[in-house]
């Protein structure tokens, strides 16, 4: 049994599952390691146009698996200290890993998601909750800091500074509503509905050219990094200019007039 899943429920959709349900798909090496191949081989797959990221059972993540997490690749020789860092660091990249992906990621939080798996809700690019969802930033809880896994820089800019420090500095649990309230999601579903929901959402995206899509989500995270407005204008004058150049463009052009779906080639 993998313990991430790549399936195909839908023309361009890639729904990744992390699969440990016994555990609520806690973080071992062996999950973190498989998530992160799967994002590479997505990444490079001109099928995919749109991720899916959801849970197994009744979970989405509970974070690190507090029973032992076991080792990051290649990490044999090194000392206590530095396979610790390691391990840091292998969890870590996945929220990097998520923004470079070309495509979108849509977060189909299907139940609790704390600590590590939080952290991957506020990494994807759109977020839906079932009713059933439940967050918090887990880490304060066991005597850590909730700062981890990118959590400082994402809440804050998600949900506002104030919001961020309560539920940082408390790390208490949160149920669907109140994350749909505050604007951490963007929409609040029925359980079984859900997968349904992204998968809809998915076709909406689909309906824009490749590269356009993967210009936005680029643009869209390179402006929050930003220091100024002008900078983000700088890029966004380039991203238009070089969109304008392809052949999906005209293409969007030319479906627009005809009344008719336009045919993306990525070309």
């Amino acid at each position: 049994m993998s313990v991430v899943e790549r399936t195909a429920p839908a023309e361009g959709v890639a729904l990744l599952t992390l699969n440990r349900p016994s555990s609520l798909n806690s973080m071992t090496g062996e999950l973190v390691q498989s998530l992160h191949e799967h994002l590479r081989q997505v990444a490079v797959d001109p099928e995919v146009r749109v991720v899916v990221l959801t849970g197994a059972g009744r979970g989405f993540c509970a974070g690190l698996d507090l029973r032992g997490y076991g080792t990051a690749p290649h990490t044999e020789h090194l000392g206590r200290t530095q396979a610790g860092f390691a391990v840091q660091r292998h969890i870590a990249s996945l929220i990097p890993a998520l923004r470079s992906l070309p495509q979108p990621v849509i977060a189909a939080v299907n139940g609790p998601a704390a600590g590590g798996g939080f952290a991957l809700v506020l990494g994807s690019d759109i977020r839906l909750a079932a009713r059933s969802a439940k967050f918090n930033a887990a880490f304060i809880r066991i005597g850590l800091s909730a700062c981890d896994i990118g959590t400082s820089w994402l809440l804050p800019r998600l949900v506002g500074a104030a919001r961020a420090q309560e539920l940082m500095l408390t790390g208490r649990v949160f149920d669907a509503d109140e994350a749909y309230r505050i604007g951490l999601v963007v929409d609040l579903l029925d359980d079984d509905a859900l997968l349904d929901a992204a998968i809809a959402k998915a076709h909406e995206i689909m309906r824009n050219s490749p590269f356009g899509v993967a210009l936005t989500k680029e643009g869209m995270w390179g402006a929050l990094e930003s220091p100024a407005l002008q900078n983000a204008i700088d890029m966004e004058n380039r991203q238009q200019i070089m969109a304008s150049a392809t052949a999906d463009h005209r293409e969007a052009l030319a479906a627009f007039a005809e009344r008719r779906p336009p045919r993306y080639t990525n070309s």
